[in-house]
């Protein structure tokens, strides 16, 4: 969340919704569990319900949770902001992505080395088959570093 929070300040777009979104879009984490933004945006919206935000503010930023789900390309600038700073961590240091690295496997510790490695390398491959893995121009430099990260780490599951 910080590192999220961060990534939107230092390239000064960082908005109250967005801000909202990023405290709100993994409220509910659980790694076993495939629903974890829509239940993210029911009860952030609900606790935005009860401290009398706007509605349309409410609704704004439970599209922006949402949008973290990243099944679908992001609808709105807004959107796309907050899924680039979401992937932010890809395209961090090399220290800073091998640790992010090495707590997805502890998540997931649940599942035995064959599986994880298999579903994990998925997920790499995924990113990097992508044309683009940054929307904005806020996030475009991170591409290259983003890619060569997910490519050491592709290595190291071999």
């Amino acid at each position: 969340m910080r590192q999220m929070l961060a990534a939107l300040a230092t390239r000064g777009v960082l908005t109250p919704a967005l801000a909202l979104a990023v405290w709100g879009h993994d409220l509910v984490y659980d790694p076993r569990a495939a629903d974890n933004e829509a239940r993210s945006a029911e009860v952030f919206g609900a606790w935005l319900a009860a401290q009398g935000a706007d509605p349309a503010l409410r609704e704004q930023v439970t599209a922006l949770i949402l949008a973290t789900r990243h099944t679908d390309p992001p609808h709105t600038c807004e959107e796309a902001l907050l899924v680039d700073a979401d992937l932010s961590i890809l395209g961090a240091s090399t220290s800073a992505f091998d640790a992010y690295d090495r707590a997805i496997r502890q998540e997931y510790a649940h599942v035995p080395w064959p599986l994880y490695r298999e579903g994990r390398r998925r997920v790499l491959e995924g990113f990097l088959e992508r044309g683009i893995l940054y929307h904005t121009p806020e996030f475009a430099l991170l591409d290259v570093p983003a890619r060569l990260n997910l490519r050491r780490a592709l290595q190291k599951l071999h």
